[in-house]
């Protein structure tokens, strides 16, 4: 959704000049905010990409702005002159007088920095994030090889799935819908899943991937926008997350919350039963 946005409305243009308002968004930038406008200044956007949590602005000078929204992270697309929003912690302006770019977060979990460009894979990523794997809606994410990396790994089947050196993309919202759809618990040993349910758990995964990108993602609240600011919709479509003590939709038992990694995991007690032991 950001990605596609971000793709629509900045690529092929030069950024002019670049504000950062507060140091904390470039804290990554270990160079500082002299040096991060500074080489900002007079690139042109060739392309947005994604992978996994992460997003970037190729740039012409074989350089990555790289982006990580944390939990409130916005990049918005705003026509100049348009109020300062609260929370915007960096402004990239245009040799066109166009619109601007922003950097909103309230919470400064996330933030900006640059990298430089490396092919690994067969695919050209800013090196500090060479390690992340390929995601299930990119074009070359091999299922057979995602399957293998999951069943290698001892541990509990969700953990496996927000691994970003396994499986890149999968956050917490969209295990627990995956998992409700594949009938298996968070708390599944991963080495004892068959490959045949493991291939079905990630192809779960990658359908509500598509079915959330074709909603418009999914919007909690008003931090939760693409680059216009508007709010997906998929939440209404969530069966597990967020769904605690309602029917279960496919067998009517209350779903179930669990703390899970200092968040929660959301399952249904019978279509999803917990593994003895």
């Amino acid at each position: 959704m950001v990605r596609a946005g971000l793709e629509a409305h900045v690529t092929g243009r030069t950024i002019s000049k670049v504000e950062v308002l507060h140091a904390r968004a470039i804290r990554r930038h270990v160079q500082g905010a002299e040096d991060f406008t500074g080489r900002l200044a007079g690139v042109r956007i060739d392309a947005a990409r994604r992978r996994g949590k992460y997003l970037w602005l190729e740039l012409s000078d074989e350089q990555a702005m790289l982006a990580h929204l944390g939990m409130s992270g916005q990049m918005l697309v705003q026509e100049e002159g348009t109020p300062d929003e609260k929370h915007l912690r960096v402004r990239l302006r245009f040799d066109d007088d166009g619109p601007e770019l922003r950097f909103v977060d309230q919470r400064t979990f996330g933030g900006l920095a640059l990298a430089d460009l490396v092919e690994v894979d067969g695919a050209t990523l800013p090196s500090t994030i060479a390690h992340i794997a390929r995601d299930p809606m990119d074009p070359a994410f091999s299922l057979d090889a995602a399957v293998r990396a999951l069943r290698s790994r001892r541990t509990e089947v969700k953990r496996a799935l927000l691994d970003q050196t396994l499986v890149s993309g999968v956050g917490n919202i969209y295990a627990d819908e995956a998992l409700w759809r594949s009938k298996l618990h968070w708390a599944r040993p991963t080495d004892k899943l068959t490959a045949p349910k493991t291939r079905v758990l990630l192809e779960a995964a990658t359908e509500v991937m598509n079915e959330a990108l074709a909603q418009g993602g999914t919007s909690f609240d008003a931090l939760y926008v693409n680059v216009n600011g508007q709010s997906g919709y998929f939440d209404r479509s969530l069966d597990a997350y967020g769904q605690e003590g309602l029917p279960c939709r496919r067998c009517g038992t209350a779903i179930r919350r669990d703390p899970f990694m200092n968040r929660s995991s959301f399952s249904c007690p019978r279509c999803q039963p917990r593994p003895r032991g």
